[in-house]
């Protein structure tokens, strides 16, 4: 990527349809724009903000732990910090990420279905899963993917 191309970052977002059923798309943030944090920094790539009341916490599954089917409390971001944890939405999809792969959790208002409601999500491989969650105090997005595009 050259200084002047947008950067576009991959995320992934678990969702909830108008159905009451979770799904995971793949998205990208794209709205960037090349700017000074705080001059005379040199500019740099800034991505949307977004104003809001939040929480930022880290939170660390042990090796094999298992969160049965729930869903997220808050909308939230999940950056993982080492190790790695999978998500798996209603429509049966597993997505399993590590470092550098990032998760938006806005699976509220799920209907149960077949013994599912919302998500599952646990650790991966032989080493804990280290997560940072930033979680929102303002209810879900409309029921529609991508909405940090």
């Amino acid at each position: 990527m050259s200084p002047q191309e947008k950067p576009a970052i991959a995320y992934w977002h678990l969702w909830t349809d108008a159905q009451g059923i979770s799904h995971q798309s793949r998205c990208a943030m794209t709205e960037f724009e090349l700017k000074s944090m705080k001059p005379p920094a040199s500019p740099q790539w800034q991505g949307r903000k977004t104003h809001a009341e939040m929480t930022v916490m880290v939170t660390v599954q042990p090796v094999g732990w298992m969160g049965m089917w729930h869903e997220n409390p808050k909308p939230q971001w999940i950056i993982p910090l080492s190790g790695r944890w999978f998500v798996e939405s209603m429509d049966g999809q597993r997505v399993e990420m590590g470092p550098g792969e990032v998760s938006f959790g806005a699976d509220q208002n799920t209907i149960e279905s077949d013994g599912r409601k919302g998500h599952r999500s646990g650790t991966v491989g032989d080493e804990p899963a280290v997560l940072m969650v930033v979680q929102f105090d303002t209810p879900p997005a409309a029921a529609a993917p991508c909405p940090f595009c």
